[in-house]
């Protein structure tokens, strides 16, 4: 019997998984499903519980603000009446969107608004593609002020003109032109370099900014703050229809000053009355400027320099020929540059304006007795001075005279000796200067002034080293820092500052604050006050309301004691300098009351070879409410007598009310 066969069995496909196995799978599972879950999760919160809040934030991605100017803050005279101010207008702009295809179409557009517009068609182009790549959601502004009649047509032949459109704007405006322009400034879009300084930190660029004058000192009042105006974008980057609301501006602060209306004209027409007189005697009379200060408080009444410009031509980028003709190089020829405020950046000689000086330091150091005369001959040869003489204008002899009469007479030969006789003394001059003013920024609210020079023993070390290190640089050859290099101090640089003259360096208003503070002084039995001029007189809200007063960020620069008596001998000299026959200026001031409001002053021929003499005036005049400190100079302009001293009278009869009268005085002193 056979053995049945038993049916092999297939064999077991499992392998045995081993523990460690086991447990790695177990992980990588739980670790998938967590990653699952966390997806879900984040697509339920985006989907379910933020899906409005980010629907918002993609709405807001087609969103653009563009910024809205804010009108500037006008700036006011101190009786409330505007010297600038910003007016609206209709900016020509063009909506890049809306225009024809490109080619021509496009084209004929652009030259149909250039021949109204007065631009070339390839000007107007360069605009749109320069507009479009910064801001391609904003229109361009092709013209801002482009006059009521070309608007007019725009506006009538609309069809015409397809994507131009025009859009309010303010603008500033000065309604007097030229009048004060070196100190109210300008304005101008500000840009990258400018946005680096202080003033201006936090600014966008483009923005519209003070650029020189008030307009920069007081911008941060005056600018507003600009608004925003929303506009929907679409994916392409052109704006759509929307009624997203703007955010409005808000207007400047206007800015209050210290000046007079009426004698800032006044003025600014007798400095041109006495220039055209000037030449008219063959005289080139190339510029000129000056400063009338109110001597108890620093405030300048009125301010002026000549040749001017007119700030409305910054409204729009000047060309580069435009820029130099204002600074003087056009042509190939130097002419006066007319930005720059002689009143404050002018730095002159100034003669004989500058003996008080000279006589209040001389006789507060015990150097001279008032009454002593001293000066006798038409010429002196200093002392050890190798030969040098040191005559009095047209060689005049004036006899040996006290302090009063060389005063009233303006004795060169006098103040030479003073001068002599004050240099083993050190720097007694150069101190009182100082000490009244001069050689020292005088803090006006300006963006610039000049610190000025006064020469001395430790100046003329400093100018010498400079000199030597200049020369090494330029391997060996001079620079004419000084004229003799190494040369030591000797009595001659202090006699011809004793006169006003030889390095000397100053300007009108650094002598209207010394000056005053003679003025100061005299009014208070010898306590004085060294004034901070300054322009601004108060920060008002757009509608009138006073928000800050600015008058006690000017304080004094500091109080003076002058010996009372000293310093009624030098008044009483250049009151009769200006009132009694033989005094300088005696003849300009003919028919004045000076009774009611004394004259005190002092012409000055100022010599700056190879240019002719520079004519200067200094004078206060006494009144119980109103006195004023008149300084007036004009490069080329000859005697003091003939030119500025005409022009301070002028000034001096609209303060006052008196007539006005331009007299030409006759006095041929330095």
């Amino acid at each position: 019997m056979s053995t049945p066969i038993e049916r092999v069995r297939p064999s077991d496909p499992r392998v045995p998984v081993s523990p460690q196995l086991a447990l790695r799978v177990a992980v990588l599972s739980g670790g998938a499903l967590l990653m699952f879950a966390i997806i879900f999760f984040r697509l339920w919160y985006l989907q379910v519980l933020t899906g409005e809040q980010y629907v918002q934030e993609a709405a807001a991605n087609s969103v653009r603000d563009l910024p809205i100017a804010a009108p500037r803050g006008q700036i006011l005279d101190r009786e409330g009446q505007p010297i600038a101010a910003s007016m609206v207008t209709n900016a020509v702009q063009i909506v890049p969107s809306a225009l024809p295809p490109a080619g021509k179409p496009r084209l004929d557009v652009y030259r149909r608004l250039g021949a109204l517009l007065g631009m070339s068609a390839g000007h107007i182009e360069a605009l749109v593609i320069k507009g479009r790549t910064t801001l391609p959601y904003a229109p361009v502004t092709i013209k801002t002020a482009a006059g009521r009649g070309v608007l007019t047509e725009l506006a009538e032949r609309q069809s015409e003109f397809p994507g131009v459109t025009q859009q309010p704007v303010s603008i500033r405006s000065y309604p007097y032109g030229e009048m004060a322009a070196q100190v109210i400034g300008y304005v101008g879009q500000v840009n990258k370099r400018e946005l680096e300084k202080p003033a201006f930190r936090g600014v966008q660029q483009g923005t519209v900014v003070g650029q020189e004058g008030l307009e920069y000192f007081y911008d941060r009042y005056l600018r507003g703050r600009e608004g925003v105006q929303r506009v929907q974008v679409n994916s392409a980057g052109y704006p759509e229809p929307t009624r997203l609301q703007p955010q409005p501006p808000k207007a400047g602060y206007s800015l209050g000053t210290t000046l007079d209306l009426g004698l800032q004209r006044e003025g600014e027409k007798a400095l041109l009355e006495g220039i055209e007189n000037a030449r008219a005697g063959g005289k080139p009379a190339i510029a000129g400027a000056f400063t009338a200060l109110d001597p108890l408080n620093g405030e300048v009444l009125a301010i002026g320099s000549y040749p001017s410009f007119d700030p409305d031509k910054f409204a729009k980028p000047l060309t580069e020929g435009e820029l130099e003709a204002l600074e003087g190089k056009s042509g190939g020829e130097e002419t006066p540059s007319r930005l720059v405020n002689r009143a404050v950046n002018g730095a002159y000689p100034t003669g004989s304006t500058f003996k008080p000086i000279t006589a209040m330091a001389a006789l507060e150091a015990g150097v001279i007795n008032p009454t002593e005369g001293l000066g006798a001959g038409s010429c002196i040869e200093a002392t050890g001075g190798g030969g040098e003489l040191f005559c009095n204008s047209g060689h005049t002899d004036y006899g040996a005279v006290g302090l009063v009469e060389a005063l009233k007479v303006s004795s060169d030969t006098y103040f030479f000796t003073v001068g002599e006789l004050a240099n083993p003394h050190g720097n007694v001059i150069q101190n009182k200067a100082r000490e009244l003013g001069i050689g020292e920024k005088t803090g006006i609210d300006l963006p610039s002034e000049l610190t000025g020079t006064i020469p001395s023993r430790q100046w003329l070390v400093e100018q010498n080293e400079e000199e030597a290190k200049c020369t090494r640089e330029h391997h060996g050859n001079p620079c004419h820092i000084v004229a003799e290099p190494g040369e030591p101090w000797t009595v001659g640089y202090n006699m011809d500052l004793a006169v006003g003259q030889g390095s000397l360096q100053t300007d009108p208003l650094q002598m209207a604050v010394a000056y005053s503070t003679l003025a100061n002084a005299y009014i208070h039995g010898g306590e004085g006050e060294v004034v901070t001029p300054h322009l601004g007189l108060q920060i008002d809200e757009p509608n009138g309301g006073l928000v800050q007063s600015l008058s006690q960020n000017f304080p004094p620069k500091r109080r003076v004691h002058l010996n009372y008596a000293d310093l009624s001998d030098v008044m009483e000299g250049i009151h009769e300098a200006a009132s009694q026959l033989g005094g300088t200026s005696a003849d300009v001031w003919t028919g004045w009351d000076q009774a009611k409001h004394p004259v005190y002053g002092k012409t000055g021929t100022a010599e700056r070879p190879p240019h002719l003499e520079q004519s200067w005036y200094m004078c206060y005049i006494a009144d119980p409410k109103r006195p004023i400190v008149i300084a007036v100079t004009v490069e080329e302009g000859g005697f003091g007598a003939e030119t500025a001293a005409p022009i301070a009278r002028l000034i001096a009869s609209k303060w006052f009310g008196q007539p006005e009268k331009f007299v030409v005085g006759t006095s041929k002193t330095f």
